[in-house]
């Protein structure tokens, strides 16, 4: 299994979790895709990270559709452990936070977070490359402290953010959260039950490899790899 990513998308990140909780390894490749690599765009013709590829099914594109297929493939081998619940309900919970987390926090905060302080870094001027636009950082800054209290409350009011079992909702919403906390954005203390519940899914075995990355000339925030913070 090869799966084409970059390290700071958090969509990526979402499917590296997802992969570390079925106890899969696949090969890293990294992608930046401002450079439209023409034998990514073969595999993904959105020119969007992630995507799998395996030999049973040639090109597996984006982090909806990869859960999904992970979901049918391994899922039944988690058991009690399944990342999807079994009651079409919780599903749709479930379903529900997953794409608030990747679609709504995503295009209001975490996006414009990575490109204007990370991917920008490493455009030219051609792709879009420059100095960080500090409007939209301060918007993406005050949109973030919104999802933060939303993953509060839901961390408040259940167990895990979908209910009384670990899903692919959390590993969304941590997915999000970590590469705005590299960056030293995320208010944790504003919000004690949010922060509580990501120290609970960073300290998991799984999160260890994400908290290993860095950026060159970057370093990540104080609280990104302290599991008591």
């Amino acid at each position: 299994m090869y799966l084409h990513h970059h390290p700071f998308c958090p969509h990526s990140r979402f499917v590296r979790l997802l992969l570390a909780e079925y106890g899969l390894e696949p090969e890293l490749v990294e992608e930046r895709v401002w450079e439209r690599r023409p034998g990514f765009l073969a595999l993904n013709p959105a020119g969007e990270t992630p995507v799998i590829v395996e030999e049973q099914c040639a090109s597996v594109p984006g982090a909806g559709i990869i859960a999904e297929y992970l979901d049918e493939t391994r899922g039944l081998a988690l058991a009690d452990h399944r990342l999807l619940p079994e009651s079409p309900g919780e599903r749709v919970e479930v379903r529900r936070l997953t794409a608030w987390f990747h679609e709504k926090m995503y295009v209001e905060s975490t996006e414009p977070l990575v490109r204007e302080r990370i991917h920008k870094r490493y455009m030219t001027r051609q792709q879009g490359g420059g100095p960080p636009d500090a409007t939209a950082l301060r918007m993406a800054r005050t949109n973030l402290r919104y999802h933060l209290k939303y993953i509060g409350w839901l961390a408040k009011a259940r167990k895990w953010l979908a209910g009384e079992r670990l899903s692919q909702a959390d590993l969304a919403a941590a997915a999000h959260l970590s590469v705005a906390d590299y960056l030293g954005d995320v208010p944790w203390d504003e919000d004690e039950h949010a922060r509580d519940w990501y120290a609970r899914i960073k300290s998991r075995p799984t999160f260890r490899a994400l908290l290993n990355e860095s950026i060159p000339g970057m370093p990540p925030s104080k609280t990104y790899a302290d599991l008591d913070f």
